[in-house]
């Protein structure tokens, strides 16, 4: 496990990033402490700013600056960073074709104790449909750090998905990191699992299970739900002729969805989805949520049995 939080990793990235590149801000809607960057506005007290609890000003803010040539970050919890602005992400931001980096934190069954109110489990489905965004979840600290860069040089909107706490590494230092590229984590022929955040952990566990039962189960960590990374996953799929999606947002309109949109149009496949099921969230500790909402490694398992079976029956 990372010594540091995600949030902190995040911040100390964006401090480096801000000292070679002044065109960087920073944009916070009263939430800096709670998102790991308040130490930045003493360090960048020209380029760090607090809007006060009106996300929608942030947004608008920060593609006005972005008009001018900076490179605006906008920081706060996940649902007030989508679903509370999406109309200002929409025409501020892309229909009006501004760079600006969008940093939801919290998503999903991490947002814990702040229950379902702060729980976003829809934020890819309202704003994946918003043409030119990019949608990006770093797995663990090693992930993040590698990506923070690329995040800054592609020309225009991104929203990356942040847990704020330390998660398990996935990757070793040495990894590669490619934005638009999904991470083959370990190959298969039985089942593909395709993962996003923190059911890349869970989805590793679950191999374990799945071994004990005989099944070679492919794992495909698909970091960028948008653009999807259409031709990893269509090559799995032709392999292992089924598909388990597992992602800490709802299994309608996240990575589930994607997914299907993209097999439908070369490899209409059989899938199954672990996440969200048309629920809202609730309050909660992590290892309650995962069980309450099906998320645990032992479901994960399960659906893959269940979609193989399923397979041999249609031959």
């Amino acid at each position: 496990m990372s010594q540091l939080e995600m949030r902190e990793v995040f911040a100390t990235c964006l401090k480096e990033l801000m000292n070679q590149d002044e065109r960087i801000v920073l944009v916070n809607a009263d939430l800096a402490k709670a998102g790991g960057t308040h130490s930045l506005a003493s360090q960048f007290p020209d380029r760090c700013f607090n809007v006060g609890v009106a996300e929608a000003n942030m947004v608008s803010v920060a593609a006005g600056m972005a008009s001018y040539g900076y490179i605006p970050f906008i920081s706060t919890f996940t649902p007030f960073a989508t679903r509370r602005v999406c109309d200002q992400l929409a025409i501020s931001v892309c229909y009006a074709q501004q760079n600006v980096k969008i940093i939801g934190t919290d998503p999903g069954i991490s947002a814990e104790l702040n229950g379902g109110t702060h729980m976003g489990v829809e934020d890819i489905g309202v704003i994946r449909s918003l043409k030119d965004m990019v949608i990006f979840e770093p797995v663990d600290a090693v992930q993040l750090k590698k990506s923070m860069q690329q995040v800054v040089d592609h020309p225009g909107p991104v929203y990356v998905r942040l847990h704020r706490k330390k998660v398990d590494d996935v990757f070793p230092e040495d990894y590669t990191f490619n934005l638009f590229q999904a991470d083959v984590i370990k190959e298969g022929k039985d089942v593909t699992i395709l993962a996003s955040g923190l059911m890349v952990q869970e989805s590793i566990q679950a191999l374990a299970l799945l071994r004990e039962k005989g099944v070679d189960a492919e794992l495909i960590n698909v970091h960028t739900i948008k653009p999807i990374d259409a031709k990893t996953i269509i090559k799995s799929a032709r392999k292992t002729g089924c598909v388990v999606t597992a992602e800490n947002h709802s299994t309608i309109g996240g990575l589930f969805s994607a997914a299907t949109e993209a097999l439908s149009m070369e490899c209409p496949t059989l899938m199954a989805p672990i996440g969200f099921n048309d629920m809202f969230g609730e309050v909660g500790m992590m290892p309650y949520l995962k069980e309450r909402f099906r998320m645990r490694k032992e479901d994960i398992a399960q659906a893959c049995l269940d979609i193989i079976e399923k397979k041999e029956k249609m031959k």
